[in-house]
């Protein structure tokens, strides 16, 4: 079993920042590429970031140069470091990873709960 949990989200005014954190636990061998996704009401599901196991980071056109995707191997926590933020960054925030279960040596992906990130004055 394994569980992705996440926090950091809450209301920011426009131009503020948070950080999120998504802390990976329980069988785990390995985590490989782990992102952040975001889902607006009514609004898709969509990729925000991506961090493979070396650290190589990708991000959506919308957030380049505002928010920082980074991870801490040795904690399993994901973070995502989210300045300058904009009323259209509101949204749900979900962690997403790729990990290789430690019981049976397969990879298997995980989502988190979600946290709300809400932008307003």
């Amino acid at each position: 079993q394994v569980q992705l949990v996440e926090s950091g989200g809450g209301l920011v005014q426009p131009g503020g920042s948070l950080r999120l954190s998504c802390t990976a636990s329980g069988s785990i061998f390995s985590i490989n590429v782990m992102n952040w996704y975001r889902q607006a009401p009514g609004k898709q599901r969509e990729l925000v970031a991506t961090i493979d196991s070396g650290g190589s980071t990708d991000y959506a056109d919308s957030v380049k140069g505002r928010f920082t995707i980074s991870r801490d191997n040795a904690k399993n926590t994901l973070y995502l470091q989210m300045n300058s933020l904009k009323p259209e960054d509101a949204a749900v925030y979900f962690c997403h990873a790729f990990i290789v279960w430690s019981l049976d040596g397969r990879e298997y992906d995980y989502w988190g709960q979600g946290t709300q990130v809400t932008v307003s004055d």
